[in-house]
């Protein structure tokens, strides 16, 4: 059982952890195939339990999130954890992250991976590394991983002795458990404290008004990353790029000149042209642009060239994963 003491604390966020321990006290265990059940009845063994869904409140969106005409137009990613490089864990989430950028007009510019290393994360040295060097850079930058109770999670704690002060809040537990859960909310003092969603009770930690602090559970980042859409100076939707792909069976070698050329052709009015192979299956020919119907007409263009067809992301995709097996 987890009880939550009042200590120095955002507000929100005391009040999410006073609800979710009274919420935990106070609810029944009840059996997931039905909500109606006599105390005499026996639930079968393979029945499984949870609890009532979550309610907590939003954080209230900005009004005027462009007031200064300005919107977000490049970002970066960092990755921590030593799983990742250590290759325990697939990297999911600057995937999800680059998709995110590309369908709302970001440019990604950058993604680092990094280890749980305080000195990594946020260095003292004149070469201003990892957090900081990112911030001075891009407009939208996201951490992912860190902020567990473990020894290794120091997003946190490294974000907040760079501000030089932090607010926390501590469990009524051992001394032990109430450092490890420290762990996960040590904030710095002039963070932005956002609650995204009503069924989870995990923020978003903004800094500076840019750098994003996220977990690194793949479904809890992309949750919340999505939901943080109302929080962000999005591009509006005239901005945003449009992408067409053809798929041809012929080698990559064979329509190199052509693509060259077109390459040449469009690159003065910001359109760009990719090749994508895949391995004994064809090859990928990818036009961005922010112009739809000048993509359009380029790929009619680029289908009787390379003798290929027009494909949607969701076919390019699953021919793309079938490639890698």
């Amino acid at each position: 059982m987890i009880f939550f003491a009042q200590c120095a604390m955002h507000p929100r966020t005391l009040a999410r952890l006073t609800s979710l321990s009274t919420h935990i006290r106070r609810t029944p265990l009840r059996p997931a195939h039905s909500r109606r059940m006599s105390c005499a009845t026996v639930p079968p063994d393979n029945a499984t339990f949870q609890l009532p869904p979550l309610n907590f409140a939003i954080s209230p969106v900005p009004k005027h999130l462009s007031d200064k005409g300005r919107h977000i137009k490049t970002a970066a990613a960092l990755i921590i954890g030593d799983e990742i490089l250590n290759g325990k864990t697939l990297d999911r989430n600057s995937n999800y992250f680059a998709r995110f950028c590309f369908e709302h007009g970001i440019q990604l510019k950058r993604v680092e991976v990094i280890a749980d290393d305080e000195a990594e994360i946020c260095s003292a040295s004149p070469s201003i590394e990892a957090s900081r060097r990112m911030v001075e850079t891009y407009d939208f930058v996201v951490t992912s991983g860190g902020i567990g109770p473990t020894h290794d999670d120091i997003t946190y704690a490294s974000l907040a002795k760079e501000s030089g002060k932090y607010r926390a809040w501590i469990s009524k537990q051992s001394e032990e458990q109430r450092t490890a859960r420290k762990r996960m909310a040590l904030f710095p003092d002039a963070a932005e404290v956002i609650f995204v969603a009503s069924d989870i009770w995990v923020p978003v930690v903004r800094l500076q008004g840019k750098l994003c602090i996220f977990p690194g559970i793949p479904s809890l980042f992309q949750k919340m990353l999505d939901n943080l859409k109302p929080f962000l100076p999005l591009p509006p939707e005239e901005e945003r790029p449009f992408r067409l792909q053809v798929f041809t069976a012929l080698p990559e070698s064979s329509i190199a000149p052509f693509l060259t050329d077109l390459q040449k052709r469009v690159q003065p009015e910001g359109i760009r042209i990719g090749s994508y192979p895949v391995l004994q299956k064809g090859v990928y020919v990818s036009l961005i642009g922010a112009d739809r119907g000048r993509v359009h007409q380029l790929g009619v263009e680029v289908e009787k060239e390379v003798d290929g067809r027009a494909v949607t992301e969701a076919e390019a995709e699953a021919k793309r994963q079938l490639g890698c097996q």
